[in-house]
């Protein structure tokens, strides 16, 4: 059947607007993504060049840290900087990392005013970074404190019997590799263990005193490894102050006579560093089978710290008890 003109007009002309909308759409697609691009790559790299406060996120379980270290570094490099507020939101992680961290905010409080915020919670090492700062920030509800150190090990070898393993070991020395996960640790391994955990106690709690003008005797007694509501911390004189970012910009202001106008930007590792911004993201990577279950169930090596997050080493890390946790269910 033929079709008469006017039809073949109106087609013409329904195919012209489609291909219209559909350039249109491209065209809106691709400056979307490159407006996404300018705001996620470069956006925040051109804010840094203009006066401003420098936020600084700690996120997550603490760990060494290269490439974060880095960034403290250029913190103090650029002129455009201000003032550092160091956001704290952890509960802790393995102690090396948190002294690596302290030090390099220490350094930087050299050149830039670094003030600590603690926000849900900044225990442990979280605590121990955010001594770093010269004045102390906490929420009225935040939870700080378990000052402490800790050494974890466990003991499969019920359940190695229970499946058939047995495990051996030719050792130079008695306390070489000790603990192990597969027999009872011996009370010479203890006392080694605990050694090394009193002496980084000691500093941990030395560094408390100095960093918050208490008497080392007064220091120890709140390092029991118990927490502590922000408030109660600016009571014991852990904190200096209770507030947010608001009031840490109003501190800034009236003390360091930072201009209360200037923006807040976030200092972060992006993506393109292949490093996401200061949060910690493991898996178990302890391979499969009989192995797998046996670290599993054992928390060998102090490495267990809740399932699927993994330490190694001496961690001051606070670790929520289910009753802990269903007090704080309101």
């Amino acid at each position: 059947m033929s079709l008469d003109l006017d039809t073949v007009l109106d087609r013409r002309k329904l195919r012209r607007k489609l291909t219209f909308w559909r350039v249109a759409a491209v065209v809106i697609a691709l400056l979307a993504i490159g407006i996404g691009s300018f705001y996620l790559l470069g956006g925040s790299n051109m804010a840094r060049t203009s006066s401003h406060i420098a936020r600084l996120p700690i996120e997550g379980v603490i760990l060494e840290n290269r490439k974060q270290l880095q960034l403290i570094e250029s913190l103090g490099e650029s002129e455009s900087v201000k003032a550092v507020i160091v956001s704290i939101n952890s509960p802790g992680g393995s102690t090396t990392g948190g002294e690596e961290l302290y030090n390099a905010l220490r350094r930087l409080a050299e050149k830039k005013t670094v003030v600590a915020e603690i926000r849900t919670v900044g225990a442990s090492a979280g605590y121990m970074v955010a001594l770093a700062g010269e004045h102390i920030f906490a929420r009225y509800n935040s939870i700080t404190g378990s000052i402490g150190v800790l050494f974890q090990y466990g003991n499969a070898a019920k359940l190695m019997n229970t499946i058939g393993v047995e495990m051996d070991a030719v050792k130079s020395a008695p306390l070489k590799a000790e603990p192990d996960f597969y027999s009872k640790a011996s009370p010479e391994a203890r006392a080694v263990l605990k050694d090394v955990v009193d002496d980084s106690f000691d500093w941990f709690v030395s560094l408390v005193a100095e960093r918050r003008n208490l008497e080392p005797a007064a220091a120890k007694a709140l390092a029991d490894g118990r927490i502590f509501s922000g408030h109660r911390a600016f009571e014991n004189g852990l904190i200096d102050s209770i507030g947010g970012e608001k009031e840490v910009v109003a501190w800034l202001t009236e003390n360091k006579s930072v201009d209360a106008d200037l923006p807040v930007v976030t200092w972060e590792l992006g993506r393109e560093t292949d490093d996401l911004p200061f949060a910690l993201k493991m898996s178990k990577g302890l391979g499969s089978g009989v192995a797998e279950t046996i670290l599993e169930q054992s928390g060998v090596a102090n490495r267990l710290i809740s399932p699927g997050f993994m330490l190694d080493g001496l961690v001051s890390v606070w670790q929520a008890s289910e009753t802990e946790i269903d007090k704080r269910q309101y």
